[in-house]
């Protein structure tokens, strides 16, 4: 059985991504260049995706800044804008952004997923912490409090009856492309090169293998002198005197006779 019998034996290159991040731009990208190694794409959790790298579950992620840098390897990104996420009629829809000391009398949900990373959110806490940033959401179209999120999950989790609005001062999120320290793959090099833009035919970062260095040490044949072999053309000899030996210029005259015109009679 061949590998393209067998999709076990077939390469693959699988991706987690976290809420929030849309990798659907780069997985176009990298099924038009790569049609022969499927992507497999997973969501996971932003605690759940340095586990799932580490464990080999996955050739790499996108996932949230920070990562443990001794055992992943990361590249940032971007970093995300902080919101709030209010009721359409609250009083901070007023502004064009909201300021940390703004919200200083508001119960600020604090869900246990949250990304953002402070140990103490602003304002009064709930009597009980949300279990997920869904579950916040909820909570906020219920008038019950407010709740900080990078603008991307303020997005992913959108009703018809809640807004937001930009929150200066606050700790913002960032976005890596991150894989184990010990597994810089091919495969991963390559998704690399899609998600920084780099070109189809560009070869910046991987390794070159053994018949392309080959190719490149192989010169090509001198095109006159493949010409000339093909004609069957030779140099010309050379006589006694080192002067070429002239074929079809004038002859010399015997000896005992002069050269030049015949005299006329008288």
């Amino acid at each position: 059985m061949t590998a393209s019998e067998d999709p076990a034996a077939a390469p693959s290159f699988r991706l987690v991504y976290v809420p929030g991040v849309m990798p659907d731009k780069w997985v176009r990208i990298w099924r038009e260049r790569q049609p022969g190694v499927p992507l497999e794409l997973t969501q996971v959790t932003a605690a759940e995706a340095p586990g799932a790298l580490l464990a080999g579950e996955a050739d790499a992620g996108l996932v949230r800044l920070p990562v443990d840098r001794d055992v992943l390897s990361a590249i940032p990104l971007y970093t995300e804008t902080t919101v709030v996420v209010v009721p359409k009629d609250h009083l901070v829809t007023a502004a064009d952004e909201v300021g940390v000391d703004d919200l200083a009398d508001e119960i600020v949900l604090h869900p246990l997923d949250d990304v953002l990373g402070w140990q103490a959110p602003p304002g009064r806490p709930a009597l009980e912490r949300p279990a997920t940033t869904a579950d916040a959401v909820e909570l906020v179209a219920a008038g019950i409090g407010v709740l900080v999120v990078p603008l991307s999950l303020a997005r992913l989790h959108h009703r018809k009856d809640l807004t937001h609005r930009p929150l200066t001062d606050a700790p913002a999120s960032g976005v890596a492309l991150s894989w184990p320290v010990e597994a810089h793959t091919d495969l991963v090099e390559d998704f690399i090169g899609v998600v920084r833009g780099r070109t189809v035919n560009s070869t910046r970062g991987r390794q070159r293998t053994e018949a392309d260095t080959k190719k490149a040490g192989t010169k090509k044949p001198d095109a006159k002198k493949s010409d000339a072999k093909r004609s069957g053309a030779k140099k010309p000899e050379r006589g006694g005197g080192g002067r070429a030996q002239q074929t079809g210029g004038p002859r010399r005259a015997p000896k005992g006779q002069k050269g030049g015109r015949p005299r006329r009679r008288p």
